[in-house]
């Protein structure tokens, strides 16, 4: 087991040995007590929360939280790419970064300016938020959507791995500690659910007894409800820690084009070290992959070792990301120090709602041809 020293002071902008260790801990377990989260990584149980007290306080390292999906059918993952009109781009990025059901938010370089991955029930809600929410943005000067077909890996999955295996196996993993955007989620959930997925939201660490004080309800309903959860693949748990902190400062993006049958290739590109999102796609480059990587000077080593495992794959485009704007839900700065969470649900706009439903009242009018006009002939024409 690792034996680290008690705590030092935390120099602005550094990351001790101990702060990874805790991080990596808190990735593969982030429901354990702080006791066996001390005994991971080599020190005291006060140490510990002591010292994720004041990473978290500094906006280095934060836990989240957030239901996998609510209803008989999962969520529909969308990849949303915005064009920008000059000198728009970070007023777009304040209009849209509050949007519940949008897990990410990233400006980028290369032919887009954000790409967005967002989370809705069903098609019609990914058309109406982009034909009725982001295009009538001022500023917004095109969008391009797909659907994931199949997501493969998430970020939830990655791990700093600093832990030695006595350290991990001192742990109790949490069965909802990693997974995919895709899980079984909740089929149906009734207000006491609402509650605590609202509550852990908050604070994912919270004990069953506050939380069966907060709600009301006994402490054995709460541990019965959170079993639920977990059995269920209901929650989505991240421990995330800023990028530029991590030693993988550098975030690509990569679209390619891969055969049909891709699931050997899906299958080694989720175990490589620098994976963070592999996802298949609905439109002609059908294969999405978000790595993190040491260095600038890496991506070019890292596309190699792609084309010489998989010759059949081809890397159609590329993004690095700029400023990540929102990662799993939380707001960030420019050098990705969290500044706030935003409740992950579905987007729900009375106003969009009710254009829909006058397009649809006109759409349902036919229209009457003019008597030197074809049936369906448009006015204009």
């Amino acid at each position: 087991m690792s034996h680290i020293q008690p705590e030092s002071t935390i120099q602005a902008d550094v990351l001790d040995d101990l702060d990874h260790l805790l991080v990596t801990a808190l990735q593969t377990s982030p429901r354990a007590r702080w006791e066996q989260i001390g005994a991971a990584i080599g020190v005291d149980a006060t140490t510990a929360a002591r010292r994720w007290k004041r990473l978290t306080e500094a906006g280095y390292a934060w836990l989240s939280c957030h239901p996998a999906g609510i209803g008989p059918t999962p969520p529909v993952v969308a990849i949303v790419e915005v064009d920008c009109a000059a000198g728009t781009l970070h007023q777009v990025a304040a209009a849209i970064v509050d949007d519940p059901h949008l897990i990410t938010i990233d400006h980028v370089t290369g032919s887009r300016d954000l790409i967005l991955t967002g989370v809705f029930p069903d098609h019609s809600a990914l058309a109406r938020y982009v034909g009725l929410r982001l295009e009538a943005l001022p500023g917004v000067a095109a969008t391009r959507s797909q659907i994931a077909s199949a997501v493969h890996a998430v970020g939830s999955r990655w791990r700093l791995d600093r832990l030695a295996p006595d350290g991990r196996q001192a742990l109790t993993p949490d069965q909802a500690s990693g997974g995919t955007v895709l899980r079984r989620g909740l089929s149906s959930a009734d207000g006491l659910d609402h509650h605590l997925l609202a509550l852990l939201g908050e604070d994912c660490r919270t004990s069953a007894a506050l939380l069966a004080e907060r709600t009301g309800a006994s402490p054995s309903t709460i541990r019965r409800r959170l079993d639920r959860f977990h059995r269920a693949d209901a929650l989505i748990y991240r421990c995330e820690v800023a990028r530029y902190l991590s030693g993988w400062p550098v975030a690509v993006t990569l679209w390619g084009v891969a055969p049909p049958d891709a699931a050997r290739i899906t299958g080694q590109l989720i175990a490589q070290r620098e994976t963070r999102l592999c996802a298949s796609l609905s439109g002609p480059h059908n294969l999405l992959l978000t790595v993190w990587l040491r260095s600038m000077e890496d991506m070019s080593a890292f596309e190699a070792r792609l084309y010489a495992r998989f010759p059949e794959l081809t890397i159609t485009d590329r993004a690095v990301t700029l400023w990540p704007l929102k990662l799993a839900s939380q707001i960030l700065d420019p050098q990705g120090r969290r500044i706030r969470g935003v409740p992950v649900s579905f987007w729900h706009d009375p106003a969009a709602e009710r254009t829909e439903e006058d397009l649809i009242r006109r759409l349902a009018e036919p229209r009457r041809p003019g008597p030197d006009r074809m049936p369906g002939t448009p006015d204009h024409a």
